[in-house]
């Protein structure tokens, strides 16, 4: 009996045990459940506030934690070392109802009288605005930058909600200058449009980097082109400018300006509006400059042997076309006469005579049929002639019309024409000596040689004197053509451009001016071509950049232009 008592009782403790255990285990698995739904709601909570923070797109782009352990974006430096774009702590201004706690108004004054004090601080804001914005109890940003000065300032109005979170800012030191060249940087830290938009994963990673990213841009040069484009685009009431200055050697570009500018610290309606780069992005028929190449590449041919060969300077009938001077210039001209004069006749008859197949090939080794060569992401593609150029076509072309092309790709066919007929692509990036690219031939070196003397002579005798800065041996053409309309080309709408180098005897650099629908004007003469509008600007420009670029002016030098002079009037006077 004892026996079996004993026996029961073991039993019984197995039963309760087994069934403490089985308790244990479910409050185990309740628990563990319940944890699990804590972080499970922690964790929808925290996707509900980053969805409502995303939305109402008022949070700040980062943390201070953030701030404090990423690196911040790269330095751009022009080619001296000189900044460009750096990133740089800052002051933004972060309106945060709850500050003074959940309960009550979050502001100690009116939301009016409130807002009435920022705006005497920063006369920007909206007053009606700022008040509807602070009495609505929504936070976010009320001003993205601001100076210790104006910190200081909003101290003062003395509300908490008012906070000043320092975040880490882009900035471009040199306000506008170079703003087509730079871009800038958008809300969500990657660059937009220029240079910032290209290099943006390596400013964004210190291994791609280094410590700065140098640019071809020489700050002043940068500086001189675009104060002296502006004085020219104001004087003769234009619509806008364009201008580049480019190493005849290596492609880079030293300046590059296209007007109305932008500034990059404070990106506005206005300032999208002007972010279209009329250097590399819009394309133009860009008229007489293309008179050099025309004959460069007649000359090259062999079609131009004998210079004092005279050509009919009619004008000359294609069909129901007539291709006529702008006035009379005499019965016959020879080829540096019709350079010096900008004849459009002379020229069609050498561009017959090369044959369209030629001077095709030449446009199309000068890159003329695709879009511009450089790292700036606004690049246009040229208005081109097609496979097949009818006779009238190529005589056209010749002088600069129907074909439509930028700025820089004139600037860098200039420069094979007077760098000894090497063609290459033209570069932001600064080259090291000895690294520039080997190009392609385009033009024999004698050709360059030849092409260099009429340059010279259409700035000492021609339609580029207003170019010709003492001492610096310029050398140069003018373009003056119509702007294409719905019905025709309009009469009362120019592009006037003045190509150049200088100097002519070791030519180094290139410079290109170029006004969209200038006016006539007292400053010009109340004239609307380039002789009078676009040469000046480069008058004026090379004296300012050549001791900065190491190109003094020398009057005991010059290009020989000596079997040439008895060939034209104006040298022999």
């Amino acid at each position: 009996m004892n026996a079996l008592t004993a026996s029961a009782a073991i039993q019984a403790g197995r039963v309760q045990l087994v069934t403490f255990r089985r308790q244990s285990l479910t409050m185990a698995r309740w628990r563990a459940l319940w944890v699990a739904l804590v972080f499970a709601l922690v964790a929808l909570v925290a996707i509900m506030r980053i969805f409502y923070l995303g939305f109402a797109d008022r949070a700040p782009s980062r943390t201070s934690l953030e701030d404090a352990l990423l690196p911040p974006r790269g330095e751009i430096t022009d080619r001296n070392g000189q900044p460009l774009a750096r990133a740089f702590p800052a002051y933004a201004l972060w309106y945060n109802p709850k500050a003074l706690g959940d309960e009550g108004t979050p502001l100690v004054k009116s939301p009016q009288q409130v807002a009435s004090e920022l705006v005497s601080i920063f006369p920007s804001l909206d007053e009606a605005e700022l008040a509807s914005r602070l009495a609505s109890g929504r936070a976010g940003y009320i001003r993205r930058r601001v100076l210790p000065e104006e910190a200081n300032r909003v101290q003062e109005i003395g509300e908490l909600a008012l906070e000043m979170p320092r975040e880490t800012d882009r900035h471009y030191p040199q306000g506008s200058m170079g703003a087509h060249v730079l871009g800038y940087v958008a809300a969500d830290g990657h660059g937009r449009v220029g240079m910032e938009q290209v290099l943006d994963k390596q400013l964004n990673d210190p291994a791609l980097r280094g410590d700065s990213i140098p640019l071809s841009i020489d700050v002043r040069v940068q500086g001189a082109l675009e104060d002296e484009l502006r004085r020219g685009m104001l004087a003769v009431s234009a619509m806008g400018a364009a201008g580049i200055v480019l190493d005849v050697d290596t492609g880079e570009v030293l300046a590059l300006a296209s007007l109305p500018e932008f500034d990059p610290n404070r990106i506005d309606e206005q300032g999208e509006k002007y972010m279209f780069n009329r250097v590399t992005n819009q394309v133009y028929e860009l008229g007489s400059t293309f008179k050099p190449l025309s004959v460069a590449a007649a000359i090259d041919a062999g079609v131009v042997r004998d210079f004092s060969k005279r050509w009919n300077a009619e004008p000359v009938k294609v069909g129901r076309f007539s291709i006529k001077d702008s006035h009379f210039m005499g019965s016959s001209l020879n080829v540096p006469e019709a350079l010096i004069h900008s004849s459009n006749t002379v020229t069609a008859r050498v561009a017959d005579e090369l044959g369209p197949e030629r001077l095709r090939q030449t446009m199309i080794d000068l890159g003329m049929n695709e879009r511009p060569y450089i790292e700036l992401p606004a690049r246009g593609f040229p208005i081109w002639p097609g496979e097949d150029w009818p006779r009238l076509r190529n005589m056209t072309v010749s002088y600069g019309h129907g074909i439509a092309v930028t700025p820089l790709h004139l600037a860098s066919a200039y420069a094979a024409m007077v760098n000894g007929g090497i063609w290459r692509p033209a570069t932001m990036h600064k080259i090291e000596p000895g690294k520039a690219p080997r190009g392609r031939r385009v033009f024999k070196a004698s050709t360059s040689s030849r092409m260099r003397q009429l340059l010279r002579m259409i700035a000492v005798y021609g339609t580029g004197r207003n170019a010709n800065a003492p001492g610096y041996r310029v050398g140069g053409k003018t373009g003056s053509a119509e702007k294409p309309g719905a019905n025709g080309y309009k009469k009362s709408s120019l592009v006037s451009t003045f190509a150049a180098a200088f100097p002519m005897d070791r030519p180094r650099y290139v410079v290109i001016a170029m006004l969209d629908e200038p006016r006539g004007t007292v400053a010009s003469s109340f004239q609307r071509t380039a002789a009078w509008n676009a040469a000046p600007i480069v008058g004026r420009l090379v004296p300012r950049i050549g001791p900065i670029l190491g190109v003094r002016p020398d009057n005991t030098r010059d290009v020989d232009i000596s079997d040439l002079k008895p060939l034209i009037p104006e040298a022999r006077k």
